[in-house]
């Protein structure tokens, strides 16, 4: 059963979860990040983009240029992933295709531990995507116990490129913070990815 397979009550029985809603885990000191002007740039397409309304062109004009953005500001010592198998353990349905993957580790041929940001792409309904993108999340937490460079947390989002949901997984316990912070402006958006990855 691949990851696109399980939804929230799935997720949460399969793997023994604890969910906690609506609790806002960012501190409220992360100053906002000013985008490059190559971002701002990209970012002019964004009518394009809703445009379109697609999955694919949401991805790739607004979702995949920001993640980009992340890896200069860190100058390229995390990589990230698009489209990438992210096999940990098919018998128990941890298998599939990873939207979009970010580890702390500048290689980009092969995922390398430890996974700390999973970003799950939907068109518009968000909490469609909520227990596929806590499915990858476990899938990254195992994963890198597994090669012995366990994190505190791993971190997720949701996103239509416009509108951004974050998700936070320590131990067995999901936290799923209910306010979806919009994009327009990117300032915001870009300073929870940036801290995430600090903090994973």
């Amino acid at each position: 059963m691949p990851y696109s397979q399980f939804n929230i009550d799935r997720v949460k029985q399969d793997f023994h979860l604890n969910t906690v809603e609506g609790v806002r885990f960012f501190p409220d000191s992360i100053e906002p990040i000013t985008p490059s002007l190559r971002l701002q740039g990209i970012l002019e397409d964004l009518p394009w983009a809703i445009a379109v309304d697609t999955e694919k062109a949401r991805s790739e004009a607004i979702i995949n240029p920001i993640l980009l953005e992340v890896r200069r500001i860190f100058n390229s010592t995390i990589s990230v992933f698009s489209g990438e198998e992210f096999n940990v353990d098919a018998s128990i349905g941890l298998n599939g295709v990873c939207d979009f993957l970010l580890c702390r580790s500048p290689e980009q041929l092969t995922v390398e531990a430890p996974a700390i940001v999973i970003v799950e792409a939907k068109k518009s309904d968000l909490k469609s995507g909520l227990g596929q993108c806590i499915a990858e999340m476990v899938a990254a937490q195992r994963f890198n116990q597994a090669r012995e460079q366990p994190l505190t947390a791993v971190y997720g989002t949701v996103s239509s490129g416009t509108q951004w949901r974050f998700l936070k997984l320590e131990g067995q316990t999901v936290t799923i913070d209910l306010m979806d912070y919009s994009l327009p402006p990117i300032e915001s958006i870009l300073s929870f990815l940036v801290w995430m990855v600090k903090a994973g």
